[in-house]
């Protein structure tokens, strides 16, 4: 989706939020309802099957915000084609939308097909993927630890996570849980510490590369790498 505006976009820095907000806000409302509250229940955890981009276009960053000038672009992806197309639907019929404070125009949609996945693919992260474990502490608090892409488990519970959305998704294995991901090219600074909802939440973009099943990795393009996709992490593009 490409937007315009009369001015600049004034969001604060951590902004997934608001960008998640913005796409319930746009979709019918029972179908916003069941995906933020119900989802697809595997065991303990409930997938809402989505995830989306960082906003693309030139910005800058001043006092802790961030703006965008005008024109800029939002992409969002997921295996189900009624969210797609009543985001897209909705979208179409509104003369304006807002996004935070800001009042934005669609200048255009357009539908990116899936890319036809290899058994193994480079990628290049648009939004931070992350995953993480909950410990417990010698004083029995409970602590979140993010992984990094060079530790080992890392690769193993992005492993875990991809087959545990598709059995919630279709409602059976995957015929293969062939799966690995490395990194290729990963920085410090493509370490991210985004807060949501007063958490703080660290990621990871970055090039990295897809090993595996090719319905799994076909699932992965559609769903997001990783945890916490409906909040913005784990979207990424296949590199030539």
């Amino acid at each position: 989706m490409t937007f315009n505006a009369e001015r600049e976009l004034l969001l604060p820095l951590s902004y997934h939020e608001i960008l998640q907000g913005f796409i319930y806000k746009n979709l019918e409302k029972g179908l916003a309802e069941r995906i933020h509250q119900c989802g697809f229940p595997f065991e303990k955890r409930h997938f809402k099957l989505f995830t989306f981009s960082r906003l693309m276009g030139k910005a800058r960053v001043n006092k802790g915000q961030i703006s965008f000038s005008p024109p800029f672009k939002l992409v969002i992806s997921s295996p189900l084609k009624d969210l797609l197309q009543s985001l897209a639907e909705n979208l179409l019929k509104s003369q304006e939308v807002r996004l935070g404070d800001n009042k934005l125009f669609l200048e255009s949609i357009s539908v990116n097909f899936a890319p036809k996945m290899k058994e193994a693919v480079s990628i290049r992260m648009l939004s931070p993927v992350t995953v993480y474990s909950t410990l417990i502490t010698p004083e029995g608090r409970k602590k979140t630890y993010y992984y990094n892409p060079k530790e080992k488990e890392f690769a193993e519970l992005i492993k875990q996570n991809i087959i545990k959305k598709y059995k919630a998704f279709y409602g059976r294995p995957p015929s293969s849980q062939d799966f690995d991901i490395e990194p290729l090219r990963v920085r410090q600074e493509d370490e991210k510490l985004i807060t949501y909802k007063g958490f703080i939440i660290k990621g990871w973009m970055g090039r990295y590369r897809l090993c595996g099943a090719q319905e799994l990795l076909q699932f992965a393009y559609d769903a997001g790498l990783g945890a916490k996709n409906s909040q913005g992490f784990g979207y990424f593009e296949v590199e030539e």
